[in-house]
């Protein structure tokens, strides 16, 4: 009997995001990681200028209904805007090929803070506290604006509502500090999320599967600046920065509630292959921060290293989410539309 050829994969990185870089890193690496679990690969890279771009540097070409380069599965390893946002996503619908991860709803819902905190309160999820305001609300009445901000107490995070990696992100300790972060936040996003201090360790879970997802060992995020500093851009990417302790150091029914809570907001959301999940735990109290349905993805990246702990070594994960891809275009595809 011949053997089966092995599953061509088109890995996408790059973007036109902020978080360009990021991407580049995380797209090498799952590309590094398939090859040595026997996949064929294609790397694909998309320049900040949005074009697409082959491996020997020749613009690519699309054509709606004629798949992707010859590929049984895309995996779009791209964070933020045009990429994480369900832009992409639904390009490769109409490509009709298999892609790794969320659908289009889900991928638009998630990446905007702001959206997707209301679905978390509909479903009944505890989260932190939070405020929404637009550029234009604020530019109206910022007396206003600042006086229902400052009802979620000091300090706050501002956040662009669209954007990931800690990305034009401030803490504001007070009033006389808000309006510059908002503005910062606004260079990026006409709408920004104002976020409550939450107390406690923040903890982070990822998840995997579709139809019947499974979620990892919870693990503890903890900061080299030690209590004083946050989780921004430089403790995230910078080596030696953060420290992932896995299982978390919380208590038992705290670790079971983030994994049950990681798995709801996962279903709740409509996601699919792959996300991570952020907490705030404090006793026994676990609260809701936010989900990312295309997180960081080197092999020491909090995702594959919260399986990686669980048992799920970095080349099995990646080989089980290119099936996963495959399975859910099949079930997608048995309906009519």
């Amino acid at each position: 009997m011949t053997a089966a050829a092995p599953r061509r994969v088109a890995v996408l990185g790059g973007g036109r995001s902020s978080e360009h870089e990021v991407s580049l890193a995380s797209s090498a690496s799952v590309a590094e990681g398939l090859r040595s679990g026997g996949f064929e690969v294609v790397s694909v890279t998309i320049g900040r200028d949005g074009i697409w771009r082959g491996e020997s540097g020749e613009e690519l070409s699309l054509v709606p209904g004629r798949g992707f380069d010859g590929a049984d599965v895309v995996f779009p390893v791209l964070h933020g805007p045009f990429g994480e946002d369900g832009t992409v996503q639904g390009l490769l619908e109409c490509l009709d090929v298999p892609y790794v991860g969320a659908g289009v709803a889900a991928s638009a819902v998630c990446i905007d803070k702001v959206l997707s905190k209301e679905v978390m309160a509909q479903a009944g999820l505890p989260q932190v506290a939070y405020r929404a305001l637009s550029a234009a609300a604020y530019a109206a009445d910022p007396t206003a604006a600042i006086a229902s901000i400052a009802r979620l107490g000091w300090p706050v995070f501002v956040k662009p509502a669209r954007l990931g990696s800690s990305v034009g992100i401030a803490r504001v300790a007070s009033a006389d500090e808000l309006g510059a972060a908002l503005e910062a936040a606004f260079a990026h996003d006409p709408l920004a999320i104002v976020e409550a201090g939450a107390r406690g360790i923040e903890v982070e879970c990822s998840v995997l599967g579709n139809d019947d997802p499974i979620a990892s060992q919870p693990g503890e995020i903890l900061l080299a600046a030690g209590e004083s500093g946050w989780y921004d851009y430089e403790a995230k990417y910078t080596p030696g920065g953060m420290q992932l302790i896995v299982p978390a150091r919380i208590s038992e029914t705290a670790l079971e509630r983030v994994r049950a809570l990681a798995v709801e907001a996962f279903v709740s959301s409509g996601c699919a292959g792959l996300a991570r999940v952020d907490f705030f735990v404090e006793g026994e109290e676990v609260l809701l921060n936010e989900l990312n349905t295309m997180p960081g993805f080197t092999p020491t990246s909090v995702y594959g290293a919260l399986f990686a702990a669980s048992g799920i070594p970095y080349p099995e994960l990646l080989a089980r989410l290119v099936e996963l891809a495959i399975e859910r275009f099949a079930a997608s595809r048995s309906h009519r539309f």
